[in-house]
């Protein structure tokens, strides 16, 4: 199955880790460790978009970060095949709302 993801173009954090990940999505096994691991890294990246943070301050804001992170990463391997990439945006802006900066 291919897996389309929205292309960002950053830095790679790494807040949540690949067993972090896994456990949070409830995968036992290894098999799909890449896909999990594209799908961290486009949710990342679309997190620190969102929150208009440069990627050290994004990761220093904890567990408001690695919440947005988690629930990204889930909504990619759920929405897989479609996506609705506008509301998962509109929830990334309120859960972030704490940290987000007003303006670029």
């Amino acid at each position: 199955m291919a897996v389309f993801l929205p292309c960002f173009i950053g830095v790679v954090l790494m807040i949540v880790s690949l067993a972090e990940a896994k456990e949070y999505l409830r995968i036992d096994t290894d098999a799909e460790d890449t896909t999990v691991e594209s799908l961290l890294n486009a949710a990342e990246s679309l997190c620190v978009d969102v929150s208009r943070l440069d990627e050290e301050t994004f990761a220093d804001a904890g567990d408001i970060a690695k919440t947005a992170v988690l629930y990204t990463l889930a909504y990619f391997y759920e929405h897989r095949d479609k996506a609705d990439h506008k509301a998962l945006t509109v929830t990334l802006r309120a859960l972030l709302m704490g940290i987000r900066k007003e303006g670029f």
